[in-house]
């Protein structure tokens, strides 16, 4: 008897197991959705950190190319604009700041240029609870400007 009943157990038990993989799958996709979500999330703010750093380096560069403060401040506009649309970032609001300083030091001083851009990245598209619907990213840059050029 004793042998028959351990035969209907061992005929019982995988029996038990039907339909785990299913409720396995339905506790583990909505975790692996939401890691996949993180890391889309995260490259996009690290893409975004690096298009801004960028933008900063090319504005502080275009603006020490300058013989004066108002077409430096112009130039480093301009340059944070096309650098950050040419890496495909699109700023919900973007700030650039020129210290202009150094071209109101006299030639034979040496002198410097820093552009300081901050920008609102979207993250509200990612929909992840928990993730904020946007990160503001800064990065800061200083340029020397040529000690024996001219300047106004």
């Amino acid at each position: 008897m004793r042998i028959r009943t351990y035969d209907r157990r061992l005929a019982r038990g995988p029996r038990r197991d039907r339909g785990s993989y299913s409720v396995e799958t339905a506790v583990l996709a909505p975790v692996m959705i939401a890691l996949l979500l993180l890391m889309i999330a995260f490259g996009r703010v690290t893409d975004a950190d690096g298009a801004v750093d960028s933008a900063a380096r090319a504005a502080a560069r275009a603006a020490s190319l300058e013989r004066d403060a108002t077409s430096a401040q112009a130039k480093a506009q301009t340059a944070a604009t096309r650098s950050l649309q040419g890496d495909g970032i699109t700023c919900q609001a973007s700030s650039v700041v020129v210290d202009t300083a150094g071209y109101t030091l006299d030639i034979g001083v040496e002198a410097n240029v820093t552009a300081t851009i901050a920008c609102t990245a979207d993250l509200s598209d990612i929909g992840l609870p928990g993730l904020p619907g946007s990160k503001t990213l800064t990065s800061s840059w200083t340029s020397p400007i040529d000690t024996y050029r001219g300047r106004q």
